[in-house]
This record gives C-alpha cells, sequence and structure tokens, in this order.
C-alpha cells in the first residue's frame, strides 16, 4: 500500500482547515501550523454564496452549516437618501437555480463547524511561519520559534500577508484600495421594529455603500459600511472605534439606516486591501491557498467561498496525482488559477459600480438594474454573477 503523504498547512483560518478536512478525508497526514494560541476568527459575518455551499456540501458539511446559518429570501438594493427600491433579487429560488441557497453566518460559527469535523489532523499553535522552501521532492517551513517541519507538501494558507507567498515569490505590498470599513453586529431583539432583518440589504451611495444581513440563524444582524477614503489605512479586523465615526459619514444618509449604527455595542474600522492574481501558485512542492493566493475585495461575497473550493480541488488532485505531486500541484493551479482571477478581477469592477459618485452615473446603472429585474434572460443575479454561483466543485471532481 503506497504511503499516504504528509501535508503541513500554514494557517488554521476557514481556509486552512477546510483544506485539512478534505485532505484528512482522502487519507493524507495533516498538520496545521497556526501563529495563534487557539482556533479563533473575528466577530464578523460572512456571505455563503451557492458555490460555497456546495463545497461545504462536498466537505460533508452542509447539513451543519444550515444548522448554525441564516438563508435569506431576498437581496434587496436601496438608493442611499431616498430609500427607493433600486434592485430586489429573490434568492428563495437559488436552490432550484443553483442547486444550493446563499446563507449567511457568523465567522466564528462557521470556523467551529469546520474544526469539529476534524478528526486525525494535528493542530500546532504558537507556531508564526517565517519562511518555506520549496524542494523538488518536499517542502519545509520554519517558525519563529526556530522549529521546523518537512513534509511532501507545504501549503500557505496563512492569509493576504502571506509568509508563504514572500517565501515563495518575493515581497509583494498589498494594494490598498482607497476603501475603509465599519462593521457592527446588532443583535435582533434589540432591532427598531420597522428595519427588514430577514433579508441582505444593501444601500448604494455616492462613494460609498452599506450591506446588512442576518447570520447566526436570523439572531445578529451583521452590518459593514464602506466609504472611499484615504484618512485610514490600517487592515486590523480589530480595531474599536466610537460609533459617532459612522453616523457623522452617514449622516446625510436614509434615516431607515442610520438608526441601524447605534443597536451594535462595539464597531470596528479597517482598510480594505487586495493583491493583484498570480498566474503562478506553487513553487516545487510549495503551494497557495485562499487570500493567500487571491486576496479579494468583499464585493462579490465569496472570499471564503474560493477558499473552499480550492481546498477541495487541492485534496482531489493529490488523491488523484499522489505518485506524481509536482504533477497535483500543477492540475490544481490550473482548475484554480482562472476562476480565482475572474472573482478578483469581478470584485474590483463590482467597487467602482458600487460607489458611483456621479448622479447620472449612477442614474444609468439603476436603470439597468431595473431592466435586468423586469426583462430577465439567461442571468438575472443583480449583479451578474450566475457563472461564480452555478459552479459545483463537487461536479468538478467527480
Amino acid at each position: 500500500m503506497p504511503r499516504q503523504p504528509r501535508i503541513a498547512i500554514v494557517g488554521g483560518g476557514i481556509g486552512g482547515l477546510a483544506a485539512a478536512l478534505a485532505l484528512e478525508r482522502r487519507g493524507a497526514e495533516t498538520v496545521v501550523c497556526e501563529q495563534a494560541g487557539a482556533l479563533s476568527e473575528i466577530g464578523a459575518g460572512l456571505n455563503l454564496t451557492p458555490n460555497a455551499v456546495k463545497a461545504l456540501r462536498a466537505l460533508g458539511l452542509e447539513s451543519a452549516v444550515n444548522g448554525i446559518a441564516a438563508e435569506t429570501n431576498f437581496l434587496n438594493i436601496r438608493s442611499w437618501k431616498s430609500g427607493r427600491y433600486i434592485s430586489r433579487t429573490r434568492r428563495a429560488d437559488f436552490r432550484q437555480r443553483f442547486g444550493a441557497p446563499n446563507l449567511s453566518v457568523h465567522r466564528a460559527d462557521l470556523l467551529e463547524v469546520v474544526a469539529g469535523a476534524l478528526q486525525a489532523t494535528t493542530i500546532r499553535f504558537g507556531a508564526r511561519c517565517v519562511g518555506v522552501e520549496g524542494g523538488a521532492r518536499v517542502a519545509s517551513a520554519r517558525f519563529a520559534d526556530g522549529s521546523a517541519i518537512e513534509a511532501d507538501i507545504v501549503v500557505g494558507a496563512d492569509g493576504i500577508h502571506s509568509a508563504v507567498r514572500e517565501s515563495l515569490f518575493g515581497a509583494d505590498k498589498p494594494r490598498f484600495t482607497g476603501c475603509i470599513c465599519w462593521r457592527g453586529m446588532a443583535p435582533a431583539d434589540a432591532l427598531p421594529a420597522d428595519i427588514d432583518a430577514a433579508n441582505g440589504l444593501m444601500w448604494m451611495g455616492p462613494h460609498g455603500h452599506v450591506v446588512h444581513y442576518p447570520v447566526r440563524r436570523g439572531e445578529l444582524l451583521n452590518i459593514v459600511a464602506h466609504v472611499d477614503s484615504d484618512a485610514w489605512t490600517e487592515e486590523s479586523w480589530t480595531h474599536e472605534c466610537d460609533v459617532s465615526e459612522v453616523m457623522t459619514t452617514y449622516a446625510a444618509w436614509n434615516p431607515a439606516l442610520t438608526k441601524l449604527y447605534r443597536c451594535s455595542e462595539r464597531w470596528y474600522k479597517w482598510a480594505l486591501y487586495d493583491r493583484d492574481p498570480l498566474e503562478k501558485w506553487s513553487v516545487g512542492r510549495a503551494t497557495l491557498l485562499g487570500d493567500a493566493a487571491h486576496a479579494m475585495l468583499p464585493y462579490l461575497g465569496t472570499g471564503a467561498g474560493m477558499a473552499i473550493e480550492d481546498a477541495c480541488v487541492l485534496a482531489a488532485a493529490i488523491a488523484r496525482d499522489g505518485d506524481d505531486l509536482g504533477a497535483a500541484l500543477a492540475n490544481y493551479e490550473r482548475l484554480r488559477v482562472p476562476r480565482t482571477k475572474a472573482a478578483v478581477l469581478g470584485a474590483r469592477a463590482r467597487a467602482k459600480e458600487n460607489h458611483l459618485a456621479s448622479p447620472w452615473a449612477r442614474l444609468k446603472r439603476d436603470i439597468k438594474f431595473a431592466l435586468r429585474e423586469r426583462f430577465g434572460g439567461e442571468d438575472t443575479t443583480a449583479f451578474q454573477v450566475g457563472w461564480l454561483y452555478d459552479y459545483d466543485v463537487g461536479r468538478e471532481l467527480s
């Protein structure tokens, strides 16, 4: 019986743990090296588009995720000032159209589900990676405490500031997008009675937009406010700020939105970054996954979904080409690079359309939404992302 490959994964976030789960279920020996002292996720919401749900299905997690998620019937888009409805995308029929629903979850809940499914994976905490070498037959990772690990493959799932990526391809700073965000989380029972907390809602305005949607079975409302600004460039998702910042920035926006802000006890702000797509992810027996390979803006709601898809494809490629792991990584790239590149560039394009400054440009955009909604066509999703939602990683690998 051939020896099962040993895979070391750098990064214990959703993508890294999904990769560990996919690999161990195909018989690989897996170890996750996480720099933190425990598995943890920020208190933020996460959108799971139908393709992401199908990837979780391929991992055997769909039922567990349904138990922690909220499912919305509509994504409603409204004007920043008047509150008029620009578009209403019906999500209730996504199961029939795309083979899976659109769900929203708390990031920490999803991490707990993925981690709870692991059976044989070893997790090393306090392991901050400082360098990786991808050799022709093995790869190795070095850590800040002086330790090292050798494996048949090392996977860098260590986020946008990936040490693995820098080791393999050199220093390459993330691109500041000129946008900052605030996020809050409000208990559903603290919301005003006239707030639609059961559906996804997006407010589009000049130089900014705001989204809110339910998470944790509808018990919480996740709120994220975006604005074009270079007044803040720190990326940390854990920098707490006062609600007055949000209130001042959106003072002229519709009261149905602004009255939501005080419903969250805490607010955090961060600057948005992404990276240009890589055409190559691997050097020798080391490769990348998730944000380390394709950090993208959140405007297609698919960053986590892409990482979970990566995990499924990587595990399948290793299982299929176990006698030639170099070929396995080449096939992994071949299947993933074009799709993730399209998502990165699509999210950038969406950022521009979301924040149009000209009233005439916004009117033209809104008319386009109305015509698409009324007369339909092959792709009736608000942002023309049927190509994204229709993908089924399980079907791809069958």
